[in-house]
């Protein structure tokens, strides 16, 4: 090497890194060699080129505490990806509603490490907890949340509070409760559609349920009926709890038998539009009241009118069910989040034409 020179180091030569091109570009230019100045011009552009594309930094999962008080949650970065929703004909238990199977992609989102609490939930109907910034999307102090009035009843339905999952709420009170959220937070929580919550409770699986069902989900065949403190379960390959069992959880899509057929061979971020109408609505999951075999990741439950039989209010209430005490939610969050969503409000009144 020629006295005075920079040294440019071996490994630098050997992976014709940008740093080795620029240190031999300076010497090239110092010796005024025009051909080794574009020569090395050339290489160090297709050197560059070839370079990976700099990865996305993954979502972090993170703890939620409702401003206010000391109440939190756990949210759980879900990767997006490509899977098949719904079942193939020979799976047993199927349901027509389950197919045809759609190829779905999704982008990343945060969902739920647990369903929604009463502690969480009371926050919203109960305490008082009214204020709000304004954040990700989330939804402005001017755009009031109306908050449930009391139960015709115990709304715990005798399961007790805490941190059971807060159950029998209806669609709209669980969506009223996300937009809440998203007020007091600043950042924008829903509902998870339809597609987010299979593909969060498979979270790889492509068969009907997992394997460890026994060790992952309360059902009729070991909760005693009722429902469990959440998380006491075994979580799923994505670290969610609960998926199957426990409660049956509301998700954001208005529900349709031929929902699917609309959808296939292939969609990207699906999702029905819930309309004023308070039925139907799908639920995910099953429940305590379920027994074993019908606790499937593709298994849909259509809420109906009958989910309110006892209610003696007239017209019915708008958030509460009396005859679905196996209902609870939980919460999704997207990382960028699809125009059709953003700012989504439950369309459901008191005084619409189906009550």
């Amino acid at each position: 090497m020629a006295v005075g020179a920079p040294a440019v180091s071996i490994c630098d030569q050997a992976a014709g890194s940008p740093q080795a091109l620029g240190r031999r570009l300076r010497i090239s230019l110092e010796s005024g060699s025009y051909l080794t100045v574009v020569s090395l011009l050339s290489l160090g552009a297709a050197v560059l080129a070839a370079q990976p594309a700099p990865k996305a930094v993954p979502a972090a999962a993170y703890t939620e505490t409702i401003p206010g008080s000391k109440v939190s949650f756990d949210m759980v970065a879900v990767p997006g990806g490509t899977f098949t929703m719904g079942s193939p004909a020979s799976e047993a238990g199927r349901d027509a509603d389950e197919g045809p199977q759609v190829e779905v992609t999704l982008k990343p989102f945060w969902i739920g490490k647990t369903e929604v609490t009463w502690d969480e939930f009371d926050q919203f109907a109960f305490v008082g907890n009214t204020g709000a910034r304004t954040g990700d999307g989330g939804a402005g102090d001017s755009d009031a949340v109306s908050k449930p009035s009391r139960a015709y009843g115990d709304e715990a339905k005798g399961y007790g509070k805490g941190k059971m999952p807060a159950l029998a709420m209806t669609q709209h009170a669980a969506m009223e409760y996300c937009r809440w959220l998203s007020q007091v937070t600043g950042k924008a929580y829903r509902l998870p559609t339809e597609a987010e919550w299979e593909y969060a409770a498979r979270a790889g699986d492509t068969t009907a349920r997992p394997a460890t069902l026994e060790e992952q989900a309360w059902h009729a065949g070991n909760a005693k009926e009722t429902p469990h403190i959440v998380g006491t379960k075994k979580p799923n390959a994505f670290g969610l709890y609960d998926m199957l069992g426990n409660v049956a959880e509301w998700t954001f899509d208005l529900y349709a038998e031929n929902r699917y057929a609309q959808w296939a061979p292939k969609a990207t971020q699906p999702v029905a539009l819930p309309t004023d109408k308070r039925y139907p609505h799908p639920t995910r999951g099953g429940s305590f009241i379920e027994a074993a075999d019908k606790l499937r990741f593709a298994n849909r439950q259509a809420s109906h009118e009958d989910w309110s039989q006892r209610d003696p209010q007239v017209p019915q209430s708008i958030y509460w069910h009396t005859d679905a005490d196996h209902v609870g939610f939980r919460v999704a969050r997207a990382l960028d989040e699809q125009a059709n969503l953003k700012g989504f409000k439950s369309k459901v009144i008191k005084e619409s034409a189906d009550r």
